[in-house]
């Protein structure tokens, strides 16, 4: 992040159509810093010959988070020359003007595009590709405000030539470019860590939950091969099963901001719950079945039957949530083993209107209990993984702040940043 030490302030402005910029700063239509606009097309799928080339073929649905995604269609040369599409040269704006409109991208490389997409060719004498394709980025509202028709929404090429649009100078331009950017690939490489400790959590998840820690015998069970010291047990094993309760709504002196009322809308955000949406009083909690931290609480009515998390303070639930207070067992291992079967569990609930898995039914579900000692190792694991996802998601965050924040100083011209 050493780009960041580069800003200065102190900055004459001026007013423009657009509203202040920097008095060095100019106003320009689009289309006066591009030497191209090229429209795109589908080639006739009812036509072989056309399609399973090698020239890369795009929809908008390919632009993912601004970039492109996998590439998943190729088409020939003879479906290029037969067809609207035409082949946008690598570093080229991709601009979404129907069906998605306002999402973008960079052309990784020469690329053929679909009717729902522009290519925008800039003048790099005068604005640089990735100058505007952040200026375009900040000016997302803008491009959406352009859209017109009822059937399919779509931006004109006028329109689209015609958007203004601050233009700093081309030394200005590319500091800003590469700041943005800088941060911007921070943010991937975070999501790139994120995705591979969640490919991690699984398999562990995976390993640890059927085959224990260095057992080497197993037995064949009701649920499937286990270690030969594990038991096979019910959820009503793991300690008292709580189905949870709403306080009368009637009665104002019940709700308040004493303590957290759970809902299934506050689970499965974060394993720990410790601030919800609904609050009761102590009132409230005299008439409401009050958890201790630690609980586990698992939904068991309804479209989200499976969401899992724990308690992290004392609270209350509605009766959609079936808790377990665990007693012999440890906390964090009934929850990942929960998660693990959640789904086995939803199939309980069968197809009815409104599918549920009743206390009865949730208490006598088969689960493996392994030694306490065990349980708390995997546990111990599983947490240590759940916060190194945490710590990354935070992260990412923060860096996401960081770039909203920069987009709004730099590309203004609020902060300069210093190029010479």
């Amino acid at each position: 992040m050493s780009q960041i030490k580069s800003l200065r302030t102190g900055i004459k402005f001026k007013d423009t159509p657009i509203g202040k910029i920097p008095v060095d700063w100019e106003v320009t239509k689009l289309g006066d810093v591009a030497t191209a606009f090229q429209n795109g097309g589908t080639p006739d799928t009812k036509i072989k010959e056309y399609w399973g080339g090698d020239i890369p073929w795009i929809t908008g649905a390919d632009l993912i988070n601004q970039r492109v995604g996998q590439t998943r269609k190729y088409i020939t040369p003879e479906g290029v020359k037969n067809s609207a599409t035409s082949i946008v040269p690598k570093g080229s704006l991709l601009v979404v003007t129907r069906t998605g409109v306002g999402k973008l991208a960079i052309a990784p490389f020469d690329i053929a595009i679909s009717q729902d997409i522009s290519g925008v060719i800039p003048d790099k004498q005068k604005s640089l590709p990735n100058f505007l394709f952040w200026n375009l980025n900040y000016n997302e509202k803008k491009l959406k405000a352009l859209k017109q028709g009822t059937s399919i929404n779509g931006i004109l090429r006028e329109d689209l030539s015609s958007l203004l649009i601050s233009l700093p100078p081309l030394p200005e331009q590319k500091k800003i470019a590469e700041i943005l950017t800088t941060v911007d690939d921070a943010i991937e490489e975070t999501d790139r860590i994120i995705e591979k400790t969640k490919e991690l959590k699984k398999g562990l998840m995976q390993k640890l939950l059927t085959c224990g820690i260095g057992h080497k015998k197993f037995k064949r069970t009701e649920i499937g091969e286990i270690p030969e010291d594990w038991e096979v047990g019910k959820i009503s094993d793991y300690g008292e099963i709580v189905t949870g309760s709403t306080p009368s709504t009637l009665v104002k002196e019940y709700y308040g901001n004493d303590f957290p009322f759970v809902s299934p809308f506050d689970l499965g955000k974060a394993k720990v719950i410790i601030k919800t949406e609904k609050y009761i009083s102590k009132e409230g909690a005299s008439v409401a079945r009050m958890l201790p931290a630690n609980t586990i609480l698992f939904v068991c009515i309804g479209s989200t039957i499976g969401k899992t998390g724990v308690a992290g303070v004392q609270l209350a639930t509605n009766q959609q949530i079936n808790a377990i207070i665990c007693e012999g067992s440890d906390f964090n291992f009934v929850y990942y083993y929960l998660s693990f079967i959640s789904d086995k569990i939803k199939q309980i609930a069968g197809t009815q209107a409104v599918p549920i898995v009743n206390k009865s039914l949730f208490s006598n579900v088969l689960v493996v209990v392994p030694r306490l000692k065990e349980q708390q190792e995997i546990g111990k694991i599983l947490s240590s993984v759940d916060t190194e996802l945490e710590d990354e998601e935070n992260h990412k965050h923060t860096l996401e702040s960081l770039k909203k924040s920069l987009m709004q100083i730099l590309l203004t011209g609020k902060v300069r940043v210093k190029f010479h």
